[in-house]
């Protein structure tokens, strides 16, 4: 007698190779093409198959030891706090009434101030939650091939932008076409294409000037500490700002789920994409052996800085890539190499 799992359990299944590649509800790559997404009810993981049919698989049940250490670390710290500081109001009290009057009007003002951090941290966590679920939504409507969920996502799209008036004209024009019979390609493509393809410029320019800076400094800086600090700042700096640019508010908390999400898209994809053109080109050339040593390391540390900004640009941006290419490694790093080949042409002709 087969057991049946219950029903709020998630279930793994074994895919036949010959099916295409799906993704579990409640997680989409950002770099997931339409075609490659099959929407299920459950999450599952794909096994190889030996003979080609589906098995379910158990899944792996992990006891949450780490987060209970953590809870209870707080709540330790949380009580040391509270404690320490009623003791010293007391205190206050006791060696002058006004002392402590003074102590209650500060501890007011510092609640004051972490409720108000906790207000940001929640609105920009609620915020990135919010357009994980856009893109989400519109890889389903592409999938299911959803002509309702796609006028939803539109326009939940706009409500976004709503703000900004660099994008009321887009706004005005998809507001036209609300109505029009479109299919969802080219309706979730034309509000990529108003909407996100402006966005998309100020992104790509954001990446390619974190990628100059970084490789610039590196290449002329004195220690390895210093790479490496600057190298942090700037992948930080990007990070928050390919955000923004599409809508992102993030405080620490959020930041840090960001951080997170691209650097899993940047292992998803191949870390540093070795099989790239542009990574083959540097490779090539063997720049740190015909230029210098902090001039190769320069233009790789730049290389990586703009692999993670085009990760960044894929878990930020509202939308799947539809209809407007996805910028490539190339298009943000291509002048480091321009600036390498003449740096290398000079040391040629200096030395000859």
């Amino acid at each position: 007698m087969t057991s049946t799992p219950p029903p709020n359990r998630p279930r793994a299944f074994r895919i036949p190779a010959a099916e295409p590649a799906g993704v579990a509800e409640g997680f989409v790559p950002p770099s997931a093409s339409p075609a490659q997404v099959r929407i299920v009810e459950e999450p599952f993981e794909i096994v190889e198959a030996a003979d080609g049919t589906p098995v379910p698989v158990a899944p792996k049940s992990r006891a949450p030891w780490l987060s209970m250490l953590l809870v209870a670390l707080g709540g330790l710290v949380s009580l040391g706090v509270g404690l320490s500081v009623e003791r010293l109001i007391a205190d206050l009290f006791s060696a002058a009434p006004w002392l402590g009057a003074v102590a209650l009007v500060l501890l007011g003002v510092a609640a004051l101030g972490l409720l108000g951090l906790v207000v940001r941290e929640l609105s920009g966590i609620w915020r990135e939650r919010q357009i994980e679920r856009l893109r989400a939504r519109a890889v389903e409507a592409l999938a299911a091939r959803d002509h309702s969920a796609a006028q939803a996502v539109v326009r939940d799209l706009s409500a976004l932008y709503a703000g900004r008036a660099a994008l009321a004209a887009g706004r005005t024009r998809l507001d036209t076409l609300s109505d029009a019979i479109l299919d969802v390609d080219d309706r979730l493509g034309l509000a990529e294409h108003e909407l996100l393809a402006p966005l998309d410029r100020q992104a790509r320019q954001a990446i390619a000037t974190a990628a100059k800076q970084v490789s610039g400094v590196t290449a002329l800086s004195p220690r390895a500490i210093v790479d490496v600090a600057f190298v942090i700042f700037a992948a930080v700096r990007l990070l928050r700002r390919i955000a923004t640019i599409y809508g992102g508010r993030p405080g620490f908390l959020g930041f840090l789920r960001l951080a997170r999400s691209a650097l899993a898209h940047l292992t998803v994809t191949g870390g540093m994409a070795v099989g790239e053109s542009m990574i083959q080109q540097a490779l090539g050339l063997g720049l740190a052996a015909k230029v210098s040593a902090k001039l190769g390391e320069g233009v790789l540390n730049g290389l990586m800085t703009a692999r993670f900004g085009l990760a960044a640009l894929a878990v930020c941006r509202p939308l799947p890539f539809v209809r407007e290419a996805a910028p490539r490694l190339s298009d943000v790093a291509g002048s480091l190499f321009k600036s390498a080949e003449a740096a290398e042409e000079g040391g040629v002709r200096g030395s000859s």
